[in-house]
């Protein structure tokens, strides 16, 4: 079989990560308006170039002029109220985040993944036969890893430009000035104090991560024998149409789920990443967030916005899979027929 290049991977993963950005963006900012509305209230008043400006303000009840009329009801609610109070175009705010995100992090994840898991296979098959099913899991995970800690900056700037309203009016900050805001230098604030500031730019990794890896883990280890299964029913006679169908549905069906179970971890994940105060945001840690979420909304506070994030997430691993599995496929046959 011709092995693909790395270049030729990340070609494949960029374009499906393109394409699944742009479709699924309206349903993850829902979700992310629904989570960040759930936090709980404060009146605190940061700096003027800080998160809360005249434009943009935090998605939560009576503060800075958003009335409990305001609030909102659900994935359906946020839709219809970002387009009659921010605009159409609204709905794919931090688009932009999402693709400086979305490609190189898929760029990253999906080659690593296939790379990962061909080298485990082949290790276990030899020494290990027992561990073969695992195989997916710990590939998934690591590469997951890789991918959130190289990229996390953005995915940061991309939930605070998802979690405030903006004005009709008013221009939004993108994705360099909404990091800016983050480290909030001060004038006359010395080089070691404002180096010592970049690290705000790496808050709620853990959470992030503690998010990514389970969500990797269950995604592929249901994924992987289920793709196996379709695949196998038309044997050796796959097609373009039949790798996109099985890998779609695979990939829908495991995305699916592995959202539904790992919602909580997303709320603490996004709920750390729009905390405004810096002191407060670096002593938070997963745990202390979860358990904060429970002592609010119970169990009904840890699964906020669980439906757009379901929503989204099936048909974002459903595009990303086979969009990628069939590039793959298109240049396995190029290669196939130019040597």
């Amino acid at each position: 079989m011709v092995e693909l290049s790395y270049g030729e991977r990340i070609m494949a993963a960029g374009g499906a990560a393109f394409i699944s950005a742009i479709i699924v963006n309206p349903l993850d900012l829902a979700k992310t308006r629904l989570q960040a509305q759930a936090a709980p209230t404060t009146t605190t008043i940061l700096h003027p170039n800080s998160i809360v400006q005249d434009v943009r303000y935090p998605c939560l009840p009576m503060q800075g002029g958003v009335t409990s009329s305001n609030r909102y009801k659900g994935t359906l609610d946020v839709l219809y109220k970002v387009i009659r109070q921010e605009g159409f175009v609204r709905l794919w705010r931090g688009t932009n985040a999402s693709l400086a995100l979305a490609v190189p992090t898929v760029g990253i994840y999906m080659p690593c993944y296939d790379i990962f898991r061909n080298m485990m296979e082949e290790f276990t098959t030899q020494n290990a036969p027992n561990l073969s099913p695992y195989v997916p899991l710990v590939a998934g995970s690591v590469a997951r890893s890789l991918a959130c800690v190289s990229c996390y900056p953005v995915e940061l700037a991309r939930t605070r430009m998802q979690a405030f309203r903006v004005t009709q009016s008013g221009k939004p900050p993108g994705v360099w000035k909404t990091l800016l805001e983050v480290i909030n230098p001060v004038p006359g604030t010395s080089i070691l104090q404002k180096l010592h500031m970049y690290r705000f730019w790496w808050t709620g990794l853990g959470a992030q991560l503690s998010r990514d890896v389970p969500f990797s883990a269950i995604c592929w280890s249901t994924l992987e024998p289920l793709r196996q299964r379709l695949l196998g029913l038309v044997g050796d006679e796959a097609s373009a149409a039949t790798v996109l169908g099985a890998n779609f549905s695979a990939g829908f069906v495991a995305g699916t789920l592995a959202a539904a179970i790992t919602c909580p971890l997303d709320v603490a994940k996004t709920r750390r990443q729009i905390e405004k105060d810096p002191k407060r945001a670096l002593k938070m840690t997963t745990r202390t967030t979860l358990l904060e979420i429970w002592r609010d909304g119970g169990l009904r506070g840890l699964f906020t916005g669980v439906g757009p994030r379901v929503g989204r997430a099936g048909p974002s691993v459903g595009i990303v899979v086979s969009f990628y599995e069939v590039v793959k496929y298109a240049l396995y046959h190029r290669h196939g027929t130019s040597s």
